[in-house]
């Protein structure tokens, strides 16, 4: 596999569209990914709390995820955009490297003993994930033509939804099951560390079967390739990796803002929507208590259900782009969001949480989707990885700051409240969603397999100047 830090030709070449069932193979692996995640958004406060961590300092434990992939995914862009094997391709083989490490991590990260090894567990566990996910990123932009972009996207959502929809019910569906719910001080109940077992074994079967049924395109001209690639330096890659914020396009600067509000908001709803439920409705704060892990379990439910209306609706978001066009549905989209976070200060019974997360899910679907498809086009396809890996400085960047700043503010306010923080995300999503019609989005959004052009499911030979390859 060579690897190496310069940059390749632009892309000349004229990619076919894609079937539906060859969208579906590349985009299977998402699901894992999502296991990871969902497990990790929904039960790492949990984790934290069940090993003694005080409300005030969770979401500063929360910040090694976010740190990470500040650092790792402008790497792993830059790295792969300059990979190839002629058995494993450019993106695949890091889809199969973060795949193993991540299931590793997520076999340990609820055993860990101390409240110090969690939070490096998930340091080494989001970074393990983030291999993985942002070469997926950037293999949407490296098959499809332009006009399949957002299909491509919402099929990653669908995936995601799916995913996030199992994981999320993995601890109450044990529960059921008989598994332990509850356990002593410094211990993590049976319910969730059987989940992450599972989610380990799903994330590493659903990456390999995409590794296995997908191909991808070699570099246009090898020789060149490996020419560019012999003439940079590493410390030059390195610089040319971080700098790439200062050349930035100008739709990917608009996105930035619409990024960093609809994130913070995010962030604001997987940190305390647990503390919020627990202490609002089901009355305690107290992490050993069996109210607590019944609220605890009753929020991954909740999230369950934003994952499973994000599925549903990924299959409509392409009409609904192309009727609407795409700032106006992700503006609506985060609208929906927004008011369903709002709406959680109103509740009064836990059902009523399940409510809120149909915006919630609505939301959802367009974060993962449509930000990247107006992207995808106005970035240079020899870059794809590159700047994807920098686009997601700005889901990172948010998250930074809301783990280094929400503590400090709590402290400094006592009486703020955790549903305050959740209420909180609910407005930084609709002005994210607001931020969104700023955006000069040059859009084609073409609705699956109704177009003129014939689904092609090979290269075009005529577009590769080494078609030995």
């Amino acid at each position: 596999m060579a690897t190496g830090v310069a940059a390749a030709p632009s892309s000349t070449r004229t990619k076919p569209r894609l079937s539906f069932w060859q969208i579906w193979n590349m985009s299977f692996g998402f699901m894992g990914i999502q296991f990871g995640f969902a497990l990790q958004n929904a039960n790492t406060s949990r984790i934290f709390s069940n090993l003694g961590a005080n409300p005030d300092d969770i979401p500063i434990l929360w910040v090694a995820a976010p740190l990470t992939g500040l650092l790792v995914q402008p790497i792993i862009g830059y790295m792969s955009d300059r990979t190839w094997s002629p058995r494993w391709g450019r993106r695949r083989p890091f889809f199969l490297v973060g795949a193993i490490l991540a299931s590793i991590a997520m076999l340990i990260m609820p055993n860990s003993p101390t409240l110090w090894i969690a939070g490096g567990m998930l340091w080494i566990m989001d970074a393990s994930i983030n291999v993985s996910m942002e070469p997926f990123r950037a293999f949407v932009g490296d098959k499809l033509p332009n006009e399949q972009y957002t299909s491509g996207f919402a099929m990653q959502s669908f995936f995601i939804g799916i995913g996030a929809v199992v994981a999320s019910l993995l601890p109450t569906l044990l529960t059921k099951f008989g598994v332990a719910n509850e356990a002593p001080d410094g211990i993590v109940p049976n319910s969730v560390k059987y989940a992450y077992y599972i989610g380990a074994a799903a994330f590493f079967l659903c990456v390999l079967y995409t590794v296995f049924t997908s191909t991808e395109y070699p570099p246009e001209d090898m020789e060149a390739f490996e020419r560019e690639k012999s003439s940079v330096t590493f410390m030059q890659g390195v610089k040319e990796t971080f700098s790439g914020a200062l050349h930035m396009p100008k739709v990917m600067k608009q996105l930035a803002l619409v990024q960093f509000f609809t994130w913070f908001g995010l962030f604001c709803m997987w940190i305390f929507t647990t503390l919020a439920v627990t202490k609002h409705l089901y009355g305690t704060t107290d992490s050993k208590s069996a109210a607590f892990n019944e609220g605890a379990n009753f929020v991954g439910e909740a999230f369950a259900v934003y994952s499973g209306i994000s599925a549903v609706f990924s299959l409509m978001l392409p009409w609904v782009a192309r009727k609407f066009s795409r700032r106006i549905t992700h503006m609506l989209c985060l609208t929906a969001g927004g008011l369903g976070l709002m709406s959680v200060a109103f509740i009064t019974e836990p059902w009523m949480l399940l409510v809120s997360m149909i915006g919630v899910g609505i939301a959802w679907t367009s974060i993962l989707s449509v930000p990247y498809a107006m992207l995808a086009g106005s970035i240079p396809a020899h870059k794809m990885g590159h700047f994807m890996g920098v686009f997601n400085a700005f889901i990172v960047l948010p998250q930074v700051c809301a783990s280094l700043g929400l503590p400090a503010v709590m402290k400094q306010f006592p009486s703020l409240d955790p549903l305050n923080v959740v209420v909180l995300g609910g407005v930084l999503m609709v002005m994210g969603g607001l931020l969104t019609l700023r955006v000069d989005d040059n859009e084609k959004v073409a609705l699956p397999f109704t177009d003129d052009q014939p689904i092609n499911p090979s290269y075009d030979p005529g577009a590769i100047p080494n078609p030995s390859l």
